[in-house]
């Protein structure tokens, strides 16, 4: 197991330490990936209070479930999923989730990667997934920056294959909708 930056235990140690529920391995443990965490809890909530909230749950299913972390795999990647599987759940507990059918076949230029988006500004491109309606938002980001397949989105959010693929179609529409009016809206205020 790799040494931790900041810390003076191994991976492994801190992890073992957790699991005999002491709070100073916990919080340290925390201090080490509440950032990642939190990035990735933005990609999957619509606003920086719901994926804080989000990053809160995912701490305390950790802490109440790291018994069960075996050692096999990156522990990374373990909380992770924690991460996204709360967001997740946090929708359908809602019922936003909508299924929504497409008629036609997608075009595969619909399927490959956005490099169109490649130039702007990272955090443009946060702000324009946060307004994304959420069935789109829970598509875009578990196929694109998840690197999920339809068929791995579609039994992740219980929902059909096509409609994966819609739903992705149609977030990328509101994507571009969404980033070129924040790009004129940035214009216009400049020729102000």
């Amino acid at each position: 197991m790799r040494k931790l930056e900041n810390s003076y235990l191994t991976e492994k140690e801190l992890i073992l330490s957790c699991k005999k529920n002491n709070r100073k391995a916990q919080k340290e443990l925390y201090e080490i990936y509440k950032e990642r965490l939190f990035l990735v809890c933005l990609k999957y909530c619509r606003n920086k209070a719901e994926a804080e909230d989000n990053l809160h749950d995912t701490f305390v299913e950790v802490f109440l479930n790291i018994k069960k972390y075996k050692f096999k795999g990156s522990f990374e990647g373990w909380l992770k999923r924690i991460a996204i599987n709360k967001a997740i759940s946090l929708y359908k507990n809602k019922k936003e989730i909508n299924v929504i059918f497409y008629d036609s076949q997608l075009k595969e230029e619909e399927e490959t990667k956005l490099s169109e988006f490649n130039d702007l500004p990272l955090q443009s491109i946060i702000n324009a997934i946060q307004k994304l309606p959420n069935q789109y938002r829970l598509v875009f980001s578990l196929y694109y920056l998840d690197g999920y397949s339809h068929k791995e989105v579609s039994e992740k959010l219980d929902i059909s294959i096509s409609t994966s693929k819609s739903n992705l179609h149609r977030a990328k529409i509101h994507l571009r909708e969404n980033l070129n009016n924040s790009s004129n809206l940035k214009k216009a205020k400049r020729g102000a």
